[in-house]
């Protein structure tokens, strides 16, 4: 096969696999092969504030999970929270390939953007900011490591965004509490998996005599 084909086949093959994980791949053109250019892997820039003096106070007399972070009330808003991060070609994600636990696409934008939690602690379509970042965060995915705590793991379109993340506590404020109800339907139909049968125990036990969905 000439090399014109085989790079016409590869453009084919690859090109959208590697789109499917988020925008910021570099493709390279074939010019741009030829003089031997390589891929620089790009910096996320953002701003992450100073958790508050008073809330790191408050933070100090609650309960811990196994990280040694505060657990919260459901309904408290504002919060100290771990922070880790994911991407979609991760060896326990890739099967996923760019789709959450709802089925729809993960979001990375300068608007929105995508965030797993365990959903006993905040329920699918939970909203939330992080102090001294403009983006809103929507948990729209889970993950089994996540189950029993109150980490929050950010989506991330690259390894190196990912990476650069690593792990931060910061403040979050919800914006607006997801449904108790609409994780329930979800997770009833993924018994299969011990980190979603946690989960929905969790949640039909908070349900239970309450509100499906946290008023705002």
């Amino acid at each position: 096969m000439c090399s014109k084909h085989f790079l016409q086949l590869f453009a084919v093959i690859a090109i959208p696999f590697l789109a499917s994980c988020g925008s910021s791949v570099e493709v390279l053109s074939k010019n741009d092969i030829k003089s031997g250019k390589s891929i620089t892997p790009k910096v996320e820039k953002h701003t992450v504030a100073t958790p508050s003096a008073t809330l790191l106070t408050q933070a100090s007399t609650k309960p811990k999970d196994k990280h040694s972070m505060p657990i919260y009330k459901f309904g408290e808003r504002q919060r100290i929270v771990r922070t880790t991060a994911y991407t979609c070609s991760e060896d326990d994600h890739i099967i996923y390939g760019s789709k959450n636990a709802t089925g729809t696409n993960l979001r990375y934008s300068d608007k929105v953007r995508s965030a797993a939690a365990d959903w006993s602690f905040y329920p699918v379509g939970t909203v939330f900011r992080i102090k001294g970042m403009n983006q809103l965060f929507v948990v729209d995915d889970y993950g089994s490591a996540l189950t029993g705590t109150g980490t929050i793991d950010l989506y991330k379109p690259c390894t190196e965004y990912m990476n650069q993340w690593g792990r931060r506590n910061v403040e979050i404020s919800v914006v607006q509490w997801g449904s108790f109800k609409r994780s329930a339907e979800i997770l009833k139909g993924r018994t299969g998996y011990s980190h979603c049968r946690q989960m929905l125990s969790n949640i039909e036990r908070q349900m239970a005599g309450s509100e499906n969905v946290a008023k705002n």
